[in-house]
């Protein structure tokens, strides 16, 4: 299949959608995958962080696998908004094979 198939496929399939489903895909593709995350080489290690922040997005995912909501996780970093855990979950979904090799890595010094 070329690319404009696909593409007249991906239209279809949009086209299908409710107008809240599509709303709900376009914010999410319309934003940069890395919002509100940086890597700096000379920040933990150059892992993904929330911007201005050393919080690593490992970290947060890891804590939401382990069971820990959003509130407590916002409890627990006062410095984050609920809008640095999206940021951090559209990334780590986007960059899954990342994070799980970041948590398994850190995960095996202790």
């Amino acid at each position: 299949m070329n690319s404009v198939e696909v593409l007249k496929q991906a239209e279809t399939a949009i086209a299908g959608l409710s107008d809240r489903e599509r709303k709900r895909l376009f914010k999410k593709f319309s934003r940069g995958a890395d919002e509100g995350i940086e890597k700096n080489n000379g920040v933990m290690g150059g892992v993904a962080c929330i911007r201005r922040m050393r919080i690593p997005v490992w970290l947060l995912y890891r804590a939401r696998q382990l069971g820990l909501s959003e509130g407590d996780i916002l409890k627990s970093y006062p410095g984050l908004a609920a809008e640095d855990l999206v940021n951090a979950w559209n990334y780590a979904e986007l960059h899954l094979d990342e994070i799980e090799s970041q948590i398994e890595a850190n995960e095996q010094e202790d």
